[in-house]
């Protein structure tokens, strides 16, 4: 699921390229803090999507809300 829910988020990614040649930036929007520089658009990629799991574990151990994306759920639920 949480695979899915990444692969969901990425396809919202935004990226731009730097001025002077110095990089690429990206960024998902409705994940405030969520953003990667680079110096080539596939570093930057990967580091945003490592960033983005890190972002989600973290607020799934702090029980803070995260976005539904395409339909996907991400929530931490009590045992019966």
């Amino acid at each position: 699921m949480i695979r899915e829910y990444i692969a969901a988020a990425m396809k919202r990614a935004h990226y731009e390229i730097l001025s002077d040649d110095e990089g690429y930036y990206g960024e998902i929007g409705g994940f405030e803090g969520v953003y990667s520089s680079a110096p080539t658009l596939e570093e930057c990629r990967s580091q945003l999507e490592e960033i983005l799991e890190e972002w989600l574990l973290l607020s799934l151990s702090k029980s803070l809300p995260i976005p539904v994306v395409d339909g996907l759920e991400l929530k931490i639920k009590e045992p019966a």
